[in-house]
């Protein structure tokens, strides 16, 4: 893995080469690091991971402005990664297809996609206008879905896809709420692996039985981790409990505004803003 420093506008595409770049990497209250949020490049596409409230300005610090993200894959329902979609869509609708542009992708599950719809964006979204059939606006006309299909042979939930040459796995997570003792029965969570090579966790709690899951086939984790201990994610301490050759290739992210680099030590490092981490 290869890790520079942007030193100019964040490019969507590149030479064909696997690449993670963080808009984000603090918490769901962070003020300094923006929230947690990043965009998977490879080739000619791209692939935007959440939108919480600090997209917007997570973009511009790289350069890039809303209209120009085509592809987005929402983890789950908390603000921090959902909280800026509905912007997204409205400035793709009203702003960027005028100019020509195409609906925006969204990736998910046939599961999420009603809790999503439903529960969260449907209500900024389907009073705005009427669509040519005359009736209130639904989720296609904002977004064209590209549904990752239920993969079996694991023992938790996961979903697979390959989009425009990306392959994709999305895993339950055991995020919320706190008393949830298994994914199952948890709150709908996701993480994802990229092209069989890259971890992220999305949210979770500590979770040794997902590490072990993967941790034989990725080269890379980017796990979320904070300062205390608490009931909806992992620890800098419970992460330490793991085996050092795991730890050796886990980046953390979703952490505090106050974190340091000393607690970054016994990891591969923090996961940094403004940066390119490219799998070649």
């Amino acid at each position: 893995m290869k890790i520079i420093e942007l030193d100019g506008p964040l490019k969507l595409t590149n030479d064909g080469e696997l690449e993670i770049v963080f808009l984000g990497t603090g918490t769901a209250f962070a003020r300094s690091l923006y929230q947690t949020i990043f965009i998977i490049i490879k080739g000619d596409t791209h692939i935007l991971v959440d939108f919480g409230m600090t997209g917007p300005q997570g973009l511009a610090a790289l350069g890039r402005r809303a209209e120009d993200i085509a592809v987005v894959l929402p983890t789950h329902s908390h603000s921090d990664h959902i909280g800026g979609i509905e912007y997204l869509t409205l400035l793709n609708r009203y702003v960027a297809q005028p100019q020509g542009r195409p609906k925006l992708t969204m990736l998910g599950t046939d599961e999420y996609l009603p809790v999503l719809w439903e529960q969260s964006l449907r209500g900024g979204l389907e009073y705005n206008e009427l669509n040519p059939e005359g009736r209130r606006l639904g989720f296609d006309d904002f977004y064209d879905f590209h549904v990752l299909a239920p993969f079996s042979d694991t023992p938790r939930s996961v979903f697979k896809t390959n989009f425009r040459g990306i392959d994709l796995e999305l895993f339950h997570t055991n995020h919320i709420p706190g008393e949830a003792e298994t994914p199952q029965d948890a709150f709908i969570t996701y993480g994802l692996v990229v092209d069989g090579r890259v971890f992220l966790s999305g949210d979770t709690k500590f979770d040794p039985d997902l590490i072990e899951m993967y941790q034989g086939r990725v080269e890379c984790f980017f796990h979320d981790a904070s300062l205390t201990k608490n009931a909806v994610h992992a620890s800098f301490s419970e992460l330490n409990t793991l085996p050092e050759d795991v730890r050796k290739r886990m980046y953390l992210m979703h952490y505090q505004d106050d974190t340091t680099a000393e607690h970054g030590a016994p990891f591969a490092g923090l996961a940094k803003q403004n940066t390119r981490y490219i799998f070649d």
